[in-house]
């Protein structure tokens, strides 16, 4: 069932965004007089359409894509033979350079638009909830990565790169692991109790093991108390009799104030019976209940902080400014990202994902509408700085072109555009097979 929830996510999110981006170009055609011949979402073969006011709008089999057919443009059709015929007024190859530009950019002012929207929306319906660095009182656990970089559990982050900061979150920013020569400046309490400041450097390629899926959750995160959340049903912890509120005091006579020390103990107990000590709301006296932790170290529930958490509510004109700056931010990150890439920081394969990535790590296997829209909105300005790129067969490539025509004064040949469509093909193709066979590989291995 996860299966079906990931891919019916991936293709309503994919099946909007192409939409909305054709959308763009054909609008922008019909705007300026250019015939539009097809409006498909999904690529062949066809499994409906229809036609009204000369164009024929549809549905694909494969929903990974989608296409706008404008008669008089040299596209992924390579429709050579039409444009052999002399060029009629109302073809795409017959209007001003200026108007072609901005039928190519339609797509993409579209997608920018559709990501600011959702940005915008989810900021004014929910505000920000966020963990202060402040309220993070007790400091950090750090885990395995966190260890390796030099890291220790108890420490306290107070600077990143040498500037406060409020939301604790931010240690794991894209500002962080996307930067150049980033580093933490951290408290740190020694053997004779003494709190001396220690300079955390964080390697360039450390993107590399945060993004490796066998490393989830080894970083570092707060150190915080807790109480038992949601109990997952038939598990260990549901049959023993615990319930949501309870507050574990205790494993097997070990303190357990905070919640990586629970882990800890439960982990060191695998298929083991163990003892808990419970505080219950409105019961004066400790509850001890017994239970099995699985061979999976866990014995189900969720655990809900008793961290301070801090939320603000945004007006609609705040949302406006906020939801932009997250919009936006999406393209930093991806300008960023293919730095990383290109200074051989960061690996390819790690750091690219096709429709199976997507599908896995951004909708994951449980369906929730605002995670659906944040997705879809991140995918929508991804799609946009993607498109952007001056690859041919891209919009950024034909618009690439159509200003060296604006600027120089003479249009390419109908056969450059040609063999530009055709190298631009096999690039996509190729960067295709690369992320589907990539997202397999890290799939299975």
């Amino acid at each position: 069932m996860e299966i079906v929830i990931m891919a019916g996510q991936l293709i309503l999110g994919l099946s909007i965004l192409v939409g909305l981006h054709e959308l763009g170009h054909l609008l922008a055609a019909k705007a300026f007089g250019m015939r539009v011949e097809q409006y498909f979402i999904g690529f062949p073969p066809k499994v409906w359409s229809i036609k009204r006011g000369g164009t024929e709008y549809g549905l694909g089999a494969i929903p990974l894509g989608g296409f706008v057919k404008i008669t008089g443009m040299i596209d992924e059709s390579l429709d050579t033979k039409a444009m052999q015929q002399e060029p009629q007024p109302w073809e795409f190859r017959s209007k001003p350079a200026w108007q072609r530009l901005i039928v190519m950019l339609g797509g993409i002012i579209i997608n920018v638009i559709t990501g600011i929207v959702i940005f915008v929306a989810l900021t004014y319906k929910n505000g920000e909830t966020y963990l202060s660095a402040r309220d993070a009182k007790y400091g950090i656990v750090a885990y395995e990565l966190g260890k390796e970089i030099g890291l220790k559990t108890g420490d306290k982050i107070v600077r990143i790169n040498g500037k406060p900061f409020d939301d604790f979150s931010d240690i794991r920013s894209s500002e962080v692991f996307l930067g150049s020569d980033s580093y933490y400046i951290v408290e740190r309490t020694g053997a004779d109790g003494k709190v001396e400041e220690v300079t955390i450097d964080i390697p360039n390629d450390f993107i590399n093991k945060l993004s490796d899926k066998k490393n989830a959750g080894m970083f570092v995160e707060a150190i915080q108390p807790f109480r038992v959340g949601e109990l997952v049903p038939g598990m260990p912890a549901e049959k023993s009799g615990l319930k949501k509120g309870d507050i574990i005091t205790a494993v097997n006579g070990q303190p357990t104030r905070f919640y990586h020390e629970f882990q800890d103990i439960v982990k060191a107990n695998v298929n083991k019976p163990i003892t808990l000590t419970v505080q219950r709301p409105n019961v004066p006296q400790p509850v001890s209940l017994k239970t099995t932790v699985t061979d999976k170290g866990q014995i189900g529930f969720g655990a809900e902080t008793l961290l301070k958490k801090t939320h603000i509510d945004y007006t609609f004109g705040q949302a406006l400014v906020k939801g932009t700056e997250q919009a936006f931010g999406v393209v930093y990150d991806n300008i960023k990202g293919f730095g990383k890439i290109f200074r051989g920081d960061v690996s390819a394969s790690k750091a690219l994902s096709g429709p199976i990535g997507i599908a896995q790590n951004l909708f994951g296997g449980v369906w929730m509408w605002e995670r659906f829209w944040f997705v879809t909105g991140l995918l929508s300005m991804a799609l946009a700085f993607f498109n952007i790129l001056p690859i041919p067969a891209l919009d950024g490539g034909h618009s690439t072109l159509l200003l060296y025509e604006m600027v120089s004064g003479r249009k390419p040949s109908d056969r450059f555009l040609e063999g530009a469509q055709r190298v631009g093909m096999v690039i996509l193709l190729s960067l295709m097979a690369f992320a589907i066979f990539n997202d397999v590989f890290k799939a299975v291995f």
